[in-house]
């Protein structure tokens, strides 16, 4: 919503059809132009015709923002397969599939990108394996791509979200927890809002982010200063109950 509010257009891409007219409307709200296409980040002629798509209907690509991702809490040794897999393919392929097929959009734009991981990408999180590794991966595609980039004028960073209230994250890894027990364990006392995420990506995606690439930001109260502990014992607990 904060870059259809600073008037720029917007192009969107997802598998939901339903949630993604929901953006479309919500977008147009604040006026402004907005693309939308069905695609699945893991599909490849798909998201590439979604991108190229968006370009020839709003012009040249400024910036990416890649966030497509799953999660769920499962110990390494239940994990399946098709689930470490599935989390790998939507988190880091498709990450990687997104910044592909719009570098040659920012290529020609000296635009920038801005991907989306997790704590788990730096901490060990209990139940976390498939979700950790992905997001670790993406932290290293961000730093080669910025690497690589940069004589293109392309900047890529990332952004580390803490709790964010009302999102289907903190459903999946905040369980039955009340949203005071939640945010008690947050420096700052409170839960996040999208809005705060949404500030940073603005921010980076302006000229007084320039000489920015290859960083990783928390934005997350200051959570991670408390390492991933209180989330371990918990989850812990709750397997061996379940046993």
């Amino acid at each position: 919503m904060s870059f259809a509010a600073l008037g720029a257009k917007v192009g969107i891409c997802g598998r939901n059809q339903e949630r993604r007219d929901s953006a479309v409307a919500a977008l147009r709200v604040h006026g402004g132009e907005v693309f939308a296409q069905s695609a699945d980040v893991r599909d490849s002629e798909a998201l590439k015709s979604a991108i190229d798509n968006c370009g020839e209907a709003l012009g040249p690509m400024n910036y990416l923002i890649a966030g497509a991702a799953g999660n769920f809490v499962c110990p390494a040794e239940k994990l399946s397969d098709n689930g470490f897999r599935a989390v790998m393919e939507i988190d880091l392929f498709g990450t990687f599939l997104a910044a592909k097929h719009a570098l040659k959009q920012l290529k020609d734009t000296r635009g920038s990108a801005l991907f989306v991981t997790a704590g788990q990408a730096f901490d060990p999180y209990f139940g976390q394996a498939h979700v950790g590794s992905a997001k670790a991966g993406i932290e290293k595609l961000k730093q080669t791509l910025a690497v690589e980039r940069g004589e293109y004028g392309n900047r890529v960073n990332t952004v580390i979200p803490g709790p964010i209230a009302n999102t289907k994250g903190m459903e999946v890894l905040g369980g039955d927890m009340s949203d005071e027990r939640l945010s008690a364990a947050v420096p700052l006392g409170a839960l996040g809002n999208a809005s705060d995420i949404a500030n940073l990506a603005a921010f980076l995606a302006s000229p007084l982010a320039a000489w920015i690439t290859g960083a990783s930001i928390r934005v997350d109260g200051g959570s991670n200063l408390l390492g991933a502990g209180g989330f371990n014992a918990s989850v812990k607990q709750f397997f061996a109950a379940a046993e």
